[in-house]
């Protein structure tokens, strides 16, 4: 911010700057007051999915996938619960609504976690899934921005993100056994 004042003042054009800062905090505004929407639906979603039992049902029916993905994590923890609907919620596109899934799952983590100033072996899998992202509906935004094109790249869609989701499963996989990435038995203790 200092600089663009600066090469304001100098170019004179410092009236831009003004009105450039002022424009992007509305629209900072805007974006969170949105996303405080999203986030308090999806959360209540997810808690009333909680206190109903279908996060456990659900978990129940992706247990070989996640007993596998996330072997340090106990098969009735609620956090396989959030990681579930989150890769839901992904694979669905609704992105906005995986975000605050996600958090949940990564603070359901930490609960579990015995080192708290390291990320876990669950941890790095679940944010390496998260961000790989499989989709296999087109975002909303996608679909709004291309409209009647947007069929065009559903399959290279769908390839592209399933593979991005097995590269990541390999790499977090692979580097969790490298010693350098180990966590040393005493932490846990």
């Amino acid at each position: 911010m200092f600089i663009s004042v600066v090469v304001g003042a100098l170019t004179g054009r410092i009236d831009a700057v003004t009105e450039a800062a002022i424009d992007m905090a509305k629209t900072a505004v805007e974006i969170a007051i949105g996303l405080i929407g999203i986030m308090a639906l999806w959360l209540g979603t997810m808690k009333i999915a909680e206190k109903s039992g279908l996060i456990t049902i659900i978990a129940k029916g992706l247990r070989p996938i996640t007993v596998r993905l996330f072997p340090d994590v106990p098969e009735d923890h609620p956090a396989i619960g959030s990681i579930v609907l989150n890769m839901a919620a992904n694979i669905l596109g609704l992105g906005n609504a995986a975000t605050p899934l996600g958090l949940k799952a990564m603070e359901e983590l930490q609960q579990i976690n015995p080192n708290k100033d390291t990320a876990t072996n669950a941890m790095c899998t679940f944010l390496a899934i998260n961000t790989s992202s499989v989709q296999l509906i087109l975002p909303a935004t996608v679909v709004g921005l291309m409209g009647t094109y947007a069929s065009e790249i559903f399959i290279t869609t769908i390839i592209a993100t399933s593979m991005s989701t097995i590269a990541a499963i390999i790499a977090v996989k692979g580097l969790e056994k490298l010693k350098r990435f180990q966590i040393e038995t005493e932490n846990r203790q």
